[in-house]
């Protein structure tokens, strides 16, 4: 009972002194002023899906807020942005700011996947902003705890949540009723364990069979995107061990994950030149289209189907968007089924994290006598963009789940829907400018109940591995996967490449624990 006082006694202290964001933001706009800065001028890098331009664009918004504050308090200080740079990939972008961050030519904010944060951390490219979240722990207060958790590295903190995501499982309803497949509760059926990969296996092969779709299964190309690491959830299997902080090839479960692959392919359920097809002219046309009865997506997918122009209408020959009405009948969506009976279903989430290179503000006047003050403006910036409405705007427009509480209840507000759907919100002029077209397509009170839908999947979520040597893995992942579904390799021959790579990287070597064996009497399909 003692310790318990102590404890409420330390945590009150801490909420007391606890600075605001509004005090932080005067006091440090204040110091500049009296140093002689007039202006502060930082970059932004990010990536993704076309809907989550919040990723920069809330940068662009902070600031304002910021300058905003310093004008109202009489600081004759501004923030400018001086680049907003977003890519559709964010592994090259991620490699580039890698390579120039050394340089100091890197962008001071970076927004990409928490999974960056190892390696970036351990070459001490990232900001540790820790003793900022202990100052404007009230502000901390309203993150999801997982989520900023998935931000932490070797006891330090190098990032604050930008989004999250579950990785339903989507079946087109149109082409499962031609097949006879049943929907009624079978979200309910795959959570229990009772629709499994072999019955996924099985419905694909009588949609091809019956000629009712194209493909039996289509899923997203690339290389360390990390969709495709569910199969081994999906067995049982594992991908990092804590005890060692190593990683983990469990090759029972990759191996159960490359047979799905090798019969797929060889059935021609699913294209075997999977891995080489293009984003928009092949993967998302072929979903939207009613050319797979199952695909392996994100919840972005919801969104980023409304707003790029990947549906043929067949009505016109012309491509374009689909309306929320039409997601919300051509869509089933349930977890990642379990790989065979006795196994769970899972999910899989990438957060996306703010963060800060160590260098940021370096371009700035008196960089080196004033670094502790543009490292906290750096936070300041962030923990701006990290606003509720902020991240409820991101959330809605692209499909991804809220980080915060009170994110989450303005998706739930009818009021504040409509208002971002007029635009008759508090946003700088240039930030409507980009989102008018994005909030048009996509504030849609369906996509609020979708989010809402879809949040159960959290609890059945995983993480990749946050470890230097997870991309490498990854991408020896996705040649091994490419190599199997072309029948360059058969399974058993596709686990001994992967091996072979890792002893051959001494890296490698040295951080992956190779584990079990593969199961001989295991069999999959007919």
């Amino acid at each position: 009972m003692k310790k318990f006082f102590v404890f409420l006694l330390v945590l009150v202290s801490v909420l007391m002194f606890a600075k605001s964001l509004e005090e932080g933001i005067i006091e440090v706009g204040r110091n500049l002023e009296k140093n002689g800065i007039s202006e502060v001028r930082y970059s932004v890098w990010s990536s993704g899906d076309p809907n989550s331009v919040i990723r920069v664009q809330g940068i662009v918004e902070a600031a304002r807020r910021i300058n905003n504050i310093w004008s109202k308090n009489n600081i004759k200080v501004k923030i400018t942005i001086r680049e907003t740079r977003y890519e559709l990939d964010f592994t090259q972008m991620y490699q580039e700011f890698l390579s120039k961050q050394p340089l100091g030519t890197a962008g001071d904010f970076l927004v990409n996947s928490y999974v960056y944060i190892a390696s970036l951390a351990e070459e001490g490219y990232l900001l540790d902003i820790s003793k900022y979240a202990s100052k404007y722990s009230n502000f901390m207060a309203d993150f999801y705890t997982t989520q900023v958790d998935a931000a932490r590295y070797k006891g330090g903190l190098y990032g604050l949540p930008q989004d999250t995501e579950a990785r339903p499982f989507y079946i087109r309803r149109d082409i499962a009723a031609k097949v006879g497949l049943d929907l009624i509760d079978l979200d309910k059926k795959v959570a229990e364990g009772k629709f499994t990969w072999l019955d996924v296996y099985k419905w694909a092969k009588e949609t091809v069979n019956k000629q009712a779709s194209e493909w039996g299964l289509i899923h997203r190309r690339g290389t360390a995107h990390p969709d495709l690491m569910q199969f081994i959830l999906a067995f049982g299997g594992t991908l990092y061990d804590s005890k060692t902080n190593k990683l983990v090839l469990d090759v029972s479960a990759v191996y159960k994950w490359l047979m799905i692959e090798h019969v797929f392919s060889k059935e021609k359920l699913l294209p075997s030149d999977m891995m080489a097809w293009d984003w928009a002219k092949q993967v998302h046309p072929a979903i939207v289209d009613g050319k797979t009865l199952f695909d392996i997506g994100g919840t972005w997918y919801w969104t980023e189907w409304q707003t790029k122009n990947y549906y043929t209408d067949p009505k016109t020959g012309q491509t374009r968007g689909l309306t929320p009405e039409e997601v919300k009948n051509w869509f089933y969506y349930t977890l990642f089924p379990a790989g065979e009976p006795g196994k769970k279903p899972v999910t899989l989430s990438q957060p996306f994290m703010w963060m800060i290179s160590s260098k940021a503000g370096s371009q700035n006047p008196k960089y080196a006598a004033l670094k502790e003050t543009y490292d906290e403006l750096a936070f300041l910036v962030v923990a701006m963009a990290s606003s509720s409405d902020i991240n409820a705007i991101h959330s809605i427009i692209s499909a991804h789940l809220p980080v915060s509480q009170q994110a989450a209840k303005l998706l739930a507000d009818e009021k504040w829907l409509t208002d971002l759907y007029n635009l008759n919100i508090d946003l700088d002029d240039s930030v409507k400018t980009v989102l008018r077209d994005i909030v048009k397509a996509t504030v849609h009170p369906i996509n609020a109940k979708f989010l809402t839908d879809v949040a159960y999947m959290l609890e059945y979520t995983n993480f990749p591995p946050m470890h230097p040597m997870y991309p490498k893995l990854a991408a020896i992942f996705a040649e091994t996967v490419d190599n199997v579904l072309r029948g360059r390799m058969t399974p058993d021959k596709a686990v001994e490449f992967v091996i072979g790579k890792i002893n051959a990287d001494l890296d490698l070597k040295q951080n992956i624990l190779i584990v079990g064996q593969i199961p001989a009497d295991w069999r999959f399909g007919d």
